[in-house]
């Protein structure tokens, strides 16, 4: 048992899904797993644990930003024993490549959080996804003949930012694609802590031209990585 979730340690299981949204891990819990069971709602922050054709997987709610997600993350490693932890979320692209409702497969992290300043200091550490589970994302999704692409995400600490627009120049100047607000913790916590991690997010809007995925089509593609992410996991 921790603090921000409360459950048996036997409750949940090794492989975690980790949407922001808990009522997207409820959604995940309803419509894809069978003999679930919900462990968490302190909070309101929903975790379950069930079966995806006969493998066990749990789903937990992370919140929005890197200290929200820290929290379970740290939680699930330490006291529940996860050891691969797959972030299913939305993202803005900057990239031309990367269209609405296309996947990105999150290779590697860029950030302006002082989070990794305050553990790393003057040492500029590159949080990086699991080969592994970056490669077979990346098969599956090929296999899938969906819209997708590999590369860097940058994880914002500040959905409101009045320097928004100058990071995003610098963000698009080296490539990288898209903008969340937690992988860079996801990465640097499995590689801190010895275990694997990915995030696959889908493009819900574009910082390009403002479009937006409308609610009803968001959750089909929403459904769509969710599908790359389980057989990730377990194919």
């Amino acid at each position: 048992m921790s603090i921000h979730i409360v459950a048996d340690t036997k409750s949940i299981a090794p492989t975690v899904l980790l949407p922001g949204d808990p009522l997207r891990a409820r959604h995940i819990a309803q419509t894809y797993l069978t003999d679930v069971t919900q462990y968490n709602e302190i909070r309101g922050m929903f975790g379950y644990t069930g079966y995806w054709q006969g493998n066990r997987v749990s789903v937990q709610g992370t919140g929005m930003g890197m200290p929200s997600f820290s929290i379970y993350a740290n939680e699930l490693i330490d006291s529940y024993g996860a050891k691969r932890l797959v972030r299913v979320g939305t993202c803005g692209t900057m990239s031309e490549k990367l269209k609405l409702k296309d996947i990105l497969i999150a290779q590697a992290a860029d950030c302006d959080s002082a989070m990794n300043t305050s553990r790393f200091g003057s040492y500029q550490y590159a949080p990086t996804a699991s080969f592994e589970l970056l490669h077979r994302a990346y098969e599956h999704a090929k296999a899938a003949g969906i819209g997708f692409a590999v590369g860097n995400v940058f994880t914002s600490d500040q959905f409101y930012d009045m320097h928004g627009d100058q990071k995003k120049q610098i963000a698009q100047s080296v490539g990288t694609m898209a903008i969340d607000m937690e992988t860079c913790e996801l990465y640097t916590l499995a590689h801190l802590k010895g275990v694997e991690a990915l995030t696959l997010l889908t493009v819900s809007d574009s910082l390009l031209t403002g479009e937006q995925v409308n609610p009803k089509e968001r959750q089909s593609t929403f459904n769509a990585m969710v599908d790359i992410a389980l057989l990730t996991l377990f194919s």
